[in-house]
């Protein structure tokens, strides 16, 4: 029997968390250990229905980042685990995931990571969107990153099982020897928000591993569905501006043109 273990991060997501855990805890093939790391919520009120539960590890600090707060997490996974799942607390898993991803694993041994496809899910509505959110990530001639088909109505596109350059950080379904053949924790803790997943795709690439979609998985993702770049603060913006030249300078590009322009504009222009 393959054992998993689940990491999430939590930060003020008390309206979605219930939701995450409801499917975590009605899988086919129960994950052995939660263990969710608060990364400085304003609030831990909803953090306290869970301290009696056995299943979940609670680990509160303050607010460290994406990376830093995954790994943190990822210290308390037990060291005999084959898969770990990356899970944000705004993704919601159908009842088999957890199985179908094990299934899928068995067909591909050199896949590190695999995700699926990701469904829009608006949180304050209770419903589907009807449109896709992220089908794998992938980059432009000039260098932007892009998650393919967001915002697209799936008409069941994309539904062919493919490598791709990256996935999406609110759901990676991790092999544990993939992630312990890198040299370091698994997200580099330099990024505090944003890139983080690229970052971990690029270097897991580097050490001969692919990183697999495949449409026989699904989930549902709110990512706050800001359907257009205006809607998102100039100050997320700039993060993943920042986070996207740190990128570069990790990963030497000659993309980084195109990560100098990016943060040019949103730091002078507010594009």
């Amino acid at each position: 029997m393959h054992t998993i273990a689940v990491i999430i991060v939590t930060h003020n997501s008390g309206a979605v968390l219930p939701l995450c855990l409801r499917a975590l805890n009605q899988q086919t093939l129960a994950a052995r250990e939660i263990i969710l790391v608060d990364s400085g919520s304003d609030d831990r009120c909803f953090l306290n229905t869970l301290q009696q539960q056995e299943d979940i590890q609670i680990i509160s600090t303050n607010n460290v980042g994406f990376s830093r707060a995954n790994n943190l997490g990822f210290t308390r996974v037990t060291p005999d685990t084959d898969f770990v799942l990356f899970l944000n607390p705004d993704a919601f898993l159908p009842l088999d995931f957890l199985e179908t991803a094990v299934a899928i694993y068995r067909e591909y041994p050199l896949a590190g990571i695999i995700s699926g496809k990701l469904h829009g899910y608006d949180i304050e509505q209770g419903r589907a969107t009807g449109r896709l959110d992220s089908t794998g990530i992938f980059r432009k001639w000039y260098g932007r990153w892009f998650d393919r088909g967001h915002g697209e109505k799936d008409r069941g596109s994309y539904d062919t099982p493919s490598f791709v350059p990256a996935l999406c950080g609110a759901l990676l379904f991790c092999r544990m020897n993939a992630l312990r053949s890198l040299s370091g924790p698994p997200f580099d803790p330099d990024f505090f928000l944003y890139k983080e997943d690229i970052e971990l795709s690029l270097r897991l690439r580097k050490a001969g591993w692919k990183l697999l979609y495949h449409p026989r998985l699904s989930a549902f993702h709110c990512r706050g569905w800001n359907r257009t770049r205006k809607a998102v603060p100039t100050g997320q913006r700039m993060m993943a501006a920042i986070s996207e030249i740190l990128l570069y300078k990790k990963h030497p590009s000659p993309y980084m043109l195109w990560a100098l322009l990016k943060y040019f504009l949103v730091r002078f222009f507010a594009v």
